[in-house]
């Protein structure tokens, strides 16, 4: 018997049927057989008909526990990693945007963009910021984004992490992440040459992007910083500081790292810290990490004025990781390259015959 007869039996079956299935993916199956049946009329299909409005209360009630059973499995899947599970109960119902809250000052928003040849340990200097340990085992890329919120002596901070690695086969997808990110983390492996060429293009690349939306007469200084990373593996390097210096020359500066043991990470947060206009506290030493929703009550309401005033008395610096966080859309990044680029552009002056 296949799965839509089980589920045209009378009341005794349907029961049944629901304690039968254990499993997330059967359950949504039979999810779109109830729907399917609950919309056909009963004089057009004659097994639906001995079904008892008892039996419809039933139905109602199993879609109603697998509608709950859907949001608790969406809920363990959103974590700051995307690996840890969060209780439903824990975390808030949408992405924190502090700016839209009037908590964070726009001035105190900054998008940094990794980028980088596949398998240098992007991802996992990312998680070192976030306060997260070096993960062993390896898994391609496909788009990360995260949101880091820092509550340091009374001011609040965005920092917006974007691991943009698969951006590389989409020319306009990855242009767009390049003119909206505020800060550049370029990174390469010392043991590959070949990644340190590909860091190369990116920066000519950034450079020239960027140009485009700087005024003429006074062009800024693109905030880059590179990371030659895996600098444990000694026996396989292949690359020299001189020659990482000749390819990259002087304006990009780079940071020997290590994100399996940690070494010179700390120098490279710093460093962030000081392109973005950001405090030293936001190196991942200098600050303790609270649930998102004690970070909320510091911002708004009047519980977070409260803890406001009681955060600068003892100036303990604190972060929290938004587990909701989702890349913002094209639509509205389209929008903010649009709006930077058009500020500097004089309006034109044309005779009227």
């Amino acid at each position: 018997m296949n799965t839509t007869e089980k589920f045209c039996l009378p009341v005794d079956g349907i029961l049944e049927v629901f304690n039968s299935f254990t499993g997330h993916q059967r359950s949504r199956i039979a999810h779109q057989v109830l729907q399917s049946a609950a919309l056909i009329p009963r004089s057009q299909h004659p097994k639906v008909s001995n079904i008892t409005k008892t039996g419809m209360g039933i139905i109602k009630t199993v879609k109603g526990c697998w509608r709950r059973q859907d949001k608790r499995m969406t809920s363990r899947r959103s974590s700051s990693s995307g690996r840890r599970q969060v209780s439903i109960d824990r975390v808030p119902k949408k992405p924190v945007d502090l700016t839209e809250l009037g908590a964070t000052k726009s001035k105190n928003c900054h998008r940094v963009v990794v980028l980088g040849a596949p398998k240098v340990g992007k991802t996992n200097i990312l998680r070192r910021f976030l306060g997260e340990d070096y993960e062993e085992h390896y898994e391609p890329t496909v788009e990360d984004f995260y949101r880091k919120m820092f509550h340091i002596g009374g001011e609040t901070y965005q920092v917006d992490l974007l691991d943009a690695a698969s951006e590389k086969d989409f020319p306009a997808k990855r242009r767009l992440s390049i003119l909206t990110g505020d800060i550049f983390l370029l990174v390469f492996s010392l043991n590959d040459r070949e990644s340190l060429n590909e860091v190369r293009e990116l920066l000519d690349e950034i450079k020239a992007a960027k140009a485009k939306l700087q005024k003429p007469n006074h062009p800024a200084k693109v905030p880059v910083l590179v990371c030659a990373n895996k600098a444990d593996l000694d026996a396989q390097r292949v690359l020299s500081n001189s020659e990482v210096v000749d390819i990259l020359g002087e304006d990009a500066p780079f940071f020997e790292t290590s994100a399996k043991t940690g070494a010179g990470l700390e120098a490279v947060f710093a460093a962030l810290a000081a392109l973005g206009g950001l405090p030293d506290e936001t190196s991942p030493s200098r600050h303790q990490i609270i649930p998102i929703l004690t970070y909320q009550s510091l911002c708004v309401g009047k519980r977070g004025i409260r803890m406001r005033r009681h955060s600068r008395g003892l100036g303990a610096p604190c972060a929290a990781v938004d587990p909701l966080a989702r890349r913002p859309s094209f639509a509205s990044d389209l929008r903010l390259v649009l709006g930077s680029s058009t500020q500097h552009k004089k309006p034109e002056k044309r005779q009227v015959q």
